[in-house]
């Protein structure tokens, strides 16, 4: 039986709510206090720590928005590689494995969670290290599947729907103005004709009106 594993967080660090003016400046209101403890389901808290510290690397936070940390990234890659993704359910495994040309993608036997455990074992206390000495090892990763992986996994985590762990009260959606899946602008239309548009995002979850179930969840 596998120990059960939390991710203890500042709420100060993801809570509340981002929100965005028309010119993109970002502001937080009703912020937290405390700590939360996110159940992990696939990383031990070292490697949560570990996986959260080289996302924020890739994906920062800085004067233009919140990054991978606001977000909860680290959450996003933990659910995906618990669920069927993780086991490469999706992908053909049957050998021969040849390598392909680049746009191709992955064509090897490993799926991700090796790929992240193998990835893992030299990053091992990352999120202790000073963001310089960071950057370096992630240099010189640079090249590797896992870092391909986790740059990956990052972006996704920062702009999925929140229903499947990332992008925390839609703050990837505000970064970049989506305003979610949306069905119709009808009604916005005349509104808004020759003025500058920019709703608060919706998750699927509130456009279906019922709690959705993700992909990481079906078996």
């Amino acid at each position: 039986m596998r120990r059960r594993h939390f991710l203890t967080l500042s709420a100060s660090t993801v809570g509340g709510l981002l929100v965005y003016s028309l010119d993109r400046t970002p502001s937080r209101v009703h912020a937290q206090e405390g700590t939360l403890r996110v159940p992990l389901k696939f990383f031990t808290e070292e490697q949560a720590l570990d996986v959260a510290a080289a996302a924020a690397r890739i994906f920062p936070s800085d004067e233009s928005g919140p990054g991978a940390t606001e977000a909860g990234v680290v959450i996003y890659i933990d659910r995906q590689l618990a669920g069927p993704y993780g086991k490469d359910r999706y992908r053909y495994t049957q050998p021969p494995f040849e390598k392909g040309l680049p746009e191709q993608g992955y064509q090897d036997a490993a799926n991700p969670r090796d790929i992240y455990r193998e990835g893992l074992k030299p990053l091992a206390g990352f999120h202790r290290r000073e963001a310089a000495e960071q950057d370096k090892i992630l240099t010189g990763i640079e090249s590797t599947v896992f870092f391909t992986l986790l740059r990956t996994h990052t972006i996704e985590g920062m702009f999925c729907d929140p229903m499947h762990g990332g992008n925390r009260d839609m703050i990837g959606w505000q970064l970049i103005g989506f305003p979610g899946p949306r069905m119709s602008y009808l009604e916005e239309v005349d509104q808004y004709h020759g003025r500058a548009f920019r709703p608060k995002p919706v998750s699927l979850a509130e456009v279906v009106g019922h709690r959705v179930r993700p992909s990481e969840e079906e078996e």
